[in-house]
């Protein structure tokens, strides 16, 4: 057998609000990479170095977590009124599976640096607020993601903190215009509140909102948590983590997203499965103490079958939606009413949503601040059989 040498790959590693992920130009790729496929697939996954039967992605990008298991394709726009396509893969860790099905918030704000410092974007904002526009194509949405630039550079660097972040950056506003459109059901059962019936679980009561990404919203105490919870309390329970998994494959049928109850095991990106309490004090991991006056609620989400450290990105814009709809359970357990925001508790601290609600219920968008920071640029290496 003859040897090939590794193939490299020209990519740049980001970290994007709570995530990171190695990020590409499609035109980049390999040719038999650069349309969606077998091909790309065995790529990515060998680049971020899944499926590791280990679960520790020792040989490859990635960083053993649902947040570090990430990779990001960038072209030219093919739609109107927007400057880049944008294509979110979420990598399996243990198996040779990519979720294609749904969006990243967090890296949401690292593309549109991305696509600047990849000279995708003309007539440059010199000094103030670049507004890069959006297609994320895996969900067919618009999100606006502004910039702040300086001397004709991205400015990453700032003072704006993130709870999960070690250290300070620049702030980027993310709007996420019509999350929901509005010939879509934002509530796919057409309730607030439904009963979500999981055999051999129980039943329980459930907002399940498409905005974002899917999610299913239970009450903290109906599990028997306080929603003060933090990863090790959930992580470290094999019971519990195969019953939010029964819980969110069941959801994904009441919400139409799936047919069979197998079909879960391929789609495991989406829905997300998150539980609400009120506003309670708790100890966040990073020692910070968060009290009822810092927060409207509390919040914790499962992304890839694990409790998040903090709040996907996609996860806080069905948060800011559903917080801001009366009568679901996010909005009941922020103190009910009307609201246009709220900030809320997750396991490294808090963050502020907002969204702004039409009549009907129609998401007219949904707004937060995160940071990006490019981490290195260079190539990725893969072994030459990689694609065959």
């Amino acid at each position: 057998m003859s040897y090939k040498p590794q193939i490299t790959v020209p990519a740049t590693y980001m970290r994007g609000g709570t995530s990171k992920g190695t990020f590409f130009r499609i035109e980049d790729l390999p040719k038999e990479a650069q349309v969606a496929g077998t091909a790309r697939d065995k790529l990515l996954l060998r680049v971020v170095g899944s499926p590791d039967p280990y679960s520790k992605q020792i040989d490859g990008m990635g960083g053993a977590t649902s947040s570090t298991s990430k990779t990001v394709l960038i072209e030219k726009s093919s739609q109107a009124n927007h400057d880049i396509d944008y294509y979110f893969g979420q990598v399996s860790i243990n198996k040779p599976f990519m979720d294609w099905s749904g969006n990243c918030g967090n890296l949401s704000s690292a593309v549109g640096p991305f696509a600047i410092n990849c000279n995708y974007i003309e007539n440059l904002v010199q000094n103030g607020i670049q507004t890069v526009r959006v297609w994320q194509a895996n969900i067919k949405k618009t999100i606006l993601c502004h910039i702040p630039m300086k001397n004709g550079v991205v400015q990453e660097i700032g003072d704006y903190e993130i709870d999960g972040v070690a250290f300070p950056a620049a702030e980027i506003g993310l709007e996420f215009v019509a999350p929901v459109d509005p010939s879509e059901a934002l509530f796919p059962t057409g309730n607030l509140i439904d009963e979500l019936e999981v055999p051999g679980v129980g039943t329980f009561k459930a907002t399940m909102i498409m905005a974002g990404i899917p999610t299913i919203f239970l009450n903290a105490e109906d599990l028997g948590y306080t929603g003060c919870e933090l990863q090790g309390d959930i992580n470290s329970d094999e019971k519990a983590l195969k019953k939010f998994e029964l819980i969110r494959a069941y959801g994904a049928i009441k919400m139409g997203l799936i047919k069979d109850i197998k079909e879960a095991q391929t789609r495991a990106h989406t829905p997300k499965v998150a539980f609400v309490s009120k506003a309670k004090n708790y100890t966040a991991s990073s020692g910070k103490k968060i009290t009822t006056a810092d927060i409207d609620l509390n919040v914790r989400a499962l992304s890839m079958g694990q409790l998040h450290h903090a709040m996907m990105g996609t996860a806080s814009v069905a948060i800011g939606c559903a917080a801001c709809i009366e009568g679901t359970l996010v909005n009941m357990a922020s103190g009910g009413g009307e609201k246009k925001s709220v900030t809320f508790g997750h396991p490294s601290g808090t963050l502020k949503v907002g969204a702004v609600i039409g009549k009907n219920n129609v998401v007219e968008k949904a707004s937060m601040s995160r940071s990006a920071r490019i981490l290195m640029k260079g190539c990725v290496y893969v072994p030459a059989n990689t694609m065959e």
